[in-house]
């Protein structure tokens, strides 16, 4: 948020907390609040709500007659839903027991598909899945066991509403995952083709009596180089043969995940934790076999050609754009990917609700 915006919200809840309760009732501040909740704008929740706690248990939206806890869940805003979880907590309130003008509980809620604003701030819909999944999870565990046997006006349980309404994204998450798995399959099918047949056409060939490579038999070496003018070219092929095996167990590693995805049954509870996980090793895997790959690429250049550097260098600049491109294009998405996958609970993340509880007491 803009410094001379959060200022003005500052100068504004300081002018509401001079305010009696009916004039703070009268101000506009209930519905603001609930307000910037929808339109997800947090902190100025946040700080209305420091200012006049009663509107956290006292206050509902006149539209569907929700607390604001339940506003929160609704609309996916973790950072108003863990503020108020904290609040609640010490402060011994139960905004978790609420329900709407339609008899939908926090479960209710949060079983529903997410505003779409909300969804297409996530790449991809299986991390969107992943992500609604996440929430569902999280407000299950701090709501009462019974909340997911209730039935709304509608006669659904929670997990009846989730299933229905994230229908159609389970068959996008399915479809893109597909895709990305069969595409991703494809590219280390063909590195792990090229870097098997490069392992046995090394650099400089074999010894036609021996069979080893050239460039370890020593033999060979003291026949076809002069050791005092040209360096040896054993270590440079040494890694030749390291970043090539690299390279082909990488992919192979990232052909075998993909094929996980592919012949994977496709659950919800799938997308939560073990479709993510083979996605982030694949993806991984294929990165670290094109990195290997360019290194191996450039290792047998530069023993092909020792001492032409006006050749070698500029080939390992442009050897490098395919790892830039992929590191600019997938690194992000598989950070974001990392993150939702293993980062903590919503309402189990003790550290942010401590902090958040030192600054409002």
């Amino acid at each position: 948020m803009d410094e001379n915006a959060r200022a003005i919200i500052y100068f504004i809840c300081w002018r509401l907390s001079t305010l009696n309760e009916k004039q703070f009732l009268r101000s506009g501040a209930v519905e603001a609040t609930f307000q910037a909740i929808k339109n997800g704008t947090p902190e100025i929740a946040i700080e209305i709500a420091k200012v006049n706690t009663n509107i956290l248990w006292n206050c509902t939206d006149p539209e569907d007659s929700r607390n604001m806890f339940a506003c929160a869940v609704a609309h996916r805003q973790e950072e108003v839903a863990q503020f108020l979880y904290g609040f609640n907590a010490r402060i011994g309130t139960n905004m978790v027991f609420t329900t709407d003008k339609d008899g939908n509980n926090l479960l209710h809620l949060a079983a529903k598909l997410a505003p779409r604003s909300y969804l297409d701030c996530i790449p991809g819909a299986a991390l969107q899945l992943q992500s609604e999944l996440r929430w569902f999870k999280a407000v299950e565990g701090i709501v009462p066991q019974f909340n997911n046997y209730d039935k709304n006006n509608g006669g659904k349980t929670p997990s009846q509403m989730f299933v229905k309404e994230h229908k159609q994204l389970l068959k996008e998450a399915e479809e893109w995952l597909k895709k990305t798995a069969e595409s991703s399959t494809v590219v280390g099918a063909l590195i792990i083709t090229i870097m098997f047949a490069v392992a046995f056409t090394v650099p400089g060939g074999n010894n036609q009596n021996t069979g080893f490579p050239i460039f370890l038999d020593p033999i060979s070496l003291n026949k076809t180089t002069d050791s005092s003018t040209v360096p040896s070219p054993t270590v440079p092929f040494m890694v030749f043969v390291v970043s090539d095996a690299i390279s082909l167990f990488a992919a192979s590693s990232s052909v075998l995940m993909f094929l996980g995805i592919l012949t994977s049954r496709y659950a919800y509870k799938d997308f939560l934790k073990s479709l993510p996980v083979k996605l982030i090793i694949g993806i991984s895997s294929l990165f670290i076999s094109i990195a290997a790959m360019m290194v191996a690429f450039c290792v047998a250049l530069f023993i092909m050609l020792q001492g032409r550097l006006w050749i070698i260098i500029p080939v390992t600049l442009l050897a490098g754009i395919p790892v830039i491109i992929f590191v600019l294009l997938l690194f992000p998405f598989l950070v974001e990917l990392y993150t939702s996958t293993f980062r903590p609970g919503i309402f189990d993340n003790k550290k942010n609700i401590n902090k958040r509880k030192g600054r409002d007491g």
